[in-house]
This record gives C-alpha cells, structure tokens and sequence, in this order.
C-alpha cells in the first residue's frame, strides 16, 4: 500500500500531464482532480488499471464536435453563436446528455458535465455513454420564433453526429420541452 506522500505525487503527476493536455479549461480540470483524488488510491493498488492507462483514457473526451450556429432574429438581425457536443465516451452504449443554452457555455463546462455524465449514466445500469453539449446562445428576451430559428439552425449542424445508436441529446438548462420539440421537429 502507497504511503499519502507517495499518493500525492501521483495525483500530482497525473494533474500535471492532464493541465498540458487541457490548458485553461480549468471547470474539467477540477472536476478530474476530484475523481482522481479518489481513484488513484485504488489504481495505486490495481497496477493492471494504472497499466492500462484507464484513467487516462476515461479523462479524453472520444471527441469534440465545434461549431457555429447562424441564426436571424425577429428583427432581421443575423446572430452566430457557438455550440459544442462533447460525445466523452460510448463504451457501455450510445452518448447520452443534455443541451445547455446559456451565455456561460464553453467547452471547459461540457467537457466537465461530459465527465461527470459518464459517471452518472454507468451507476444507473443502464447502457448509455456520456455526453454533454450547448451553445453560448442567451435564449432570455428572445421570442418563440428566434428560439425556434436558433433551434433549428442547430439542429442543421448537429443532425450528422447524432441518433438512436449514436447519441441522445436530452434538455438541461434553458432547454425544456419548447427546445426539444424544434430540435427534434428538425432533426
């Protein structure tokens, strides 16, 4: 058994080569460190995971699909907000999380609540993987219409990356049932 000291080191190495690999993303950050802090004890006494480099590979989001949302508010104004879908990790079953719509989305938070969801969706026992996406898009003042447009606009970029078998995009904030019906009515 690892002394505290020799633990510490560990978690240390480990932080130190996930920070290189996600420089400022300092929300995914922390929240990894939270988990390793508990695992590394464990892997510390299970060389076969530390060998097998689980922790690093549940740490790598399997990808990050980026891009720009182009919509027209009721005034005839043309906005372009960004939007992320970080698809973390599919070994027990398809993508699974929700859509955030807020000014305070980036992809330090997704890939944060990409981690997590991981996390929760393998203790429900069910087959799902982890996901989490959103755009930096303020539905607050907007109209039904420019929610819709804006819901559709990304929906057109999204459509390719997910489905049934691949990822099941869900609601979280600023995305009720209003959202989910223009995504889905455009999926």
């Amino acid at each position: 058994m690892k002394t505290k000291p020799a633990l510490d080191k560990e978690i240390k190495a480990f932080m130190s080569g996930l920070k290189k690999r996600n420089p400022g993303e300092t929300e995914f950050q922390q929240a990894v460190h939270e988990v390793v802090e508990t695992i590394i004890p464990f892997t510390a006494e299970h060389t076969e995971y530390r060998d097998a480099y689980i922790l690093e590979r549940m740490t790598e989001p399997d990808r990050i699909i980026t891009f720009r949302v182009t919509w027209e508010d009721d005034k005839g104004a043309i906005h372009a907000d960004r939007a992320w879908r970080v698809q973390f990790n599919n070994s027990i079953g398809p993508y699974k999380g929700g859509l955030r719509f807020h000014p305070s989305v980036t992809q330090s938070v997704l890939k944060f609540l990409g981690f997590e969801q991981v996390l929760k969706n393998s203790l429900t026992g069910l087959p799902m993987g982890g996901a989490k996406g959103g755009s930096n898009f303020n539905p607050k003042g907007r109209s039904d219409r420019e929610i819709m447009r804006f819901c559709q606009s990304m929906m057109i970029e999204l459509h390719r990356h997910i489905g049934e078998d691949v990822d099941v995009p869900a609601g979280d904030i600023n995305v009720g049932a209003r959202e989910i019906s223009y995504l889905f009515g455009t999926y």
